[in-house]
């Protein structure tokens, strides 16, 4: 029974998920994510180690500790500022690049014409100017963005008005609807002056829509997208139903051989990675979290060692197996699977294809998720909000993305510890059966 329906998958449901992993726009959006990471990890970095000299003294009345380090959190507080504060504003230059790639055109003006015209659809707002007679004026006028538009909040703004901008650059581009300058004409050059006309369509066609929007509809392109879709698509991200789906998905591609969390980074990213930063500027601003599971809750509590648990399950091999072959690949995926890196394990193994495993494979993430987002949803743990940098090892990974938190670290060593027994279980039954 299990034959035919791996079978069946393979026919049916393979070659759609080579498709999806492969889908340039796609792999745009996942690369363009990949490329900011020196970023967004020099901002995640700053606010945990905010964390570290800020918060987790105040826990413990230590003022001391916060005073001795006020210039460390000073110059933490600079660099997520220009980090994390203004997230958007860099990944609209990555997706604008990373698009031009996929349509094999000059990627830099590319990625150049993309943050422009994030710019133009973001709002002007009020600021304020001096006190007079006690009155703080409001100036209203050009030259006033707020970095609420610029930071997580506007990813999914950068990447919509990205995608029709770098979009309609490169189109123009592979249409030949362009300057041809002499031969003559050194390459930099003639490359800037073939980038005018598509640059300049494409830049217009988005200060139209800006135009438009504004006059008759008397908001932002930057405020509907955040109303219309951003919002709905975090509020459905925050569902059990949702996360289960995510989680188990993961597994299914994996079986497969096909790596689950690029194929979905879009999601996993564009959705999930955008509620963690939104949860980092909300605790750099003081106020309460908004999201309850974000990308890092994954990693937190169910991908520990990898997908499926990985850590968990070279665990229950090393412990139980009685298979020499299965103890040695368990020893050398090890000090790898430690950092979450669990590709010897799922080959080696393997966990690919392999009809003993693969109820296991998405049984215990599944299992893992639901808990820890039930224990999250109660309040007995914070939600993750720091960025942790993936190969950060099990339960040290959420003490550290959750803002030092212990009871979240008893949690994912909870999880461990469960995972680890029912991966146990399965691994005792392998021992009773033999591979062709």
């Amino acid at each position: 029974m299990m034959e035919r329906i791996t079978l069946w998958m393979e026919k049916h449901f393979v070659p759609i998920a080579v498709k999806i992993g492969s889908q340039k726009h796609l792999v745009a959006i996942r690369d363009a994510f990949i490329s900011i990471l020196p970023v967004t990890m020099a901002g995640a970095i700053a606010t945990m180690i905010n964390a570290l000299v800020r918060d987790l003294p105040a826990k413990f009345e230590l003022q001391g500790i916060t005073d001795a380090f006020a210039w460390l959190i000073g110059i933490n507080g600079f660099i997520w500022w220009g980090t994390l504060a203004m997230v958007a504003l860099v990944f609209s230059f990555a997706i604008g690049y990373q698009l031009a790639k996929a349509y094999d055109v000059d990627p830099l003006p590319a990625g150049l014409i993309s943050l422009v015209a994030f710019i133009i659809v973001t709002p002007q707002v009020a600021a304020f100017g001096a006190e007079i007679d006690g009155v703080v004026t409001e100036v209203v006028g050009w030259g006033f963005l707020s970095w609420g538009y610029l930071n997580a909040t506007g990813l999914f703004t950068a990447m919509i008005v990205g995608f029709i901008a770098a979009i309609t650059y490169a189109k123009l581009m592979n249409a030949n609807i362009k300057i041809k300058m002499p031969e003559e004409v050194p390459t930099g050059v003639s490359k800037a002056f073939e980038s005018i006309i598509p640059g300049v369509l494409a830049l217009y066609l988005v200060g139209t829509l800006a135009y438009l929007t504004s006059t008759f509809l008397d908001t932002s392109i930057a405020d509907l997208i955040m109303t219309y879709i951003q919002m709905p698509f975090l509020s459905m991200s925050q569902g059990l139903g949702s996360v289960i789906v995510v989680t188990v998905m993961v597994s299914v591609f994996w079986f497969f051989g096909i790596h689950g969390t690029n194929v979905l980074a879009p999601v996993l990213d564009g959705v999930y990675l955008t509620a963690t930063r939104a949860n980092t500027a909300a605790h750099e601003a003081g106020t309460a979290l908004e999201y309850i599971w974000t990308r890092g809750s994954f990693d937190a509590y169910a991908w520990m060692g990898g997908a499926g648990c990985t850590i968990g399950l070279i665990a229950a091999l090393l412990i139980f197996s009685k298979k020499e072959e299965e103890k040695v690949i368990a020893r050398l995926s090890a000090p790898m699977g430690i950092f979450n890196i669990n590709e010897p394990i799922v080959f080696g193994l393997p966990i690919v294809l392999n009809p003993l495993y693969v109820i296991p494979w998405v049984l215990v993430p599944t299992l893992l998720v639901i808990i820890a987002y039930a224990v999250t949803a109660a309040g007995l743990v914070p939600p993750v909000f720091i960025e942790v940098p993936w190969v950060i090892p099990p339960v040290l990974y959420a003490w550290m993305a959750t803002g030092f938190s212990f009871p979240a670290a008893l949690l994912a060593l909870f999880n461990l510890v469960l995972g680890s027994g029912i991966w146990a279980v399965f691994v005792l039954v392998s021992n009773k059966v033999e591979y062709k």
